[in-house]
């Protein structure tokens, strides 16, 4: 079982920045890909980006395209989500979420363990 954990949000004004982070501790396979999703007040959970075990493919929702970039560090067993020119409907509960088994990124329905979440607001 691999237990994740993210920080990093806050509170911050349109147009601001964060760096969110995912920190993968326990039972680690040698390979997992993760995928980070977030969930808006009364809407549904929803892909945000996503990276491959190497780094070397990453994906992107269409509404967060050329302004968050998922990146890794293997040896540091964490994987971190920088978000720029934030906006007002970028707020929501951040999760991350492991698919253990897999090298590249296969959809959410792989994703076999997740984190609590972590809130970003963003004010407009």
């Amino acid at each position: 079982q691999v237990q994740l954990v993210e920080s990093g949000g806050g509170l911050v004004q349109a147009g601001d920045s964060l760096r969110l982070s995912c920190a993968a501790s326990g039972r680690i396979s040698s390979r997992y890909t993760i995928g980070w999703f977030r969930q808006a007040p009364g809407k549904e959970r929803e892909f945000v980006a996503a990276i491959s075990w190497s780094g070397g493919r990453t994906y992107y929702a269409d509404s967060v395209k050329g302004r968050f970039t998922v990146d890794r560090d293997n040896a540091e067993t964490t994987v971190y989500l920088q978000m720029n020119s934030l906006k007002p409907e970028d707020t929501a509960v951040y999760y991350c979420a492991a698919d253990p088994d897999y090298l590249d990124y296969r959809g959410p329905a792989y994703m076999a363990n997740w984190g609590k979440g972590t809130l970003v607001t963003v004010s407009s």
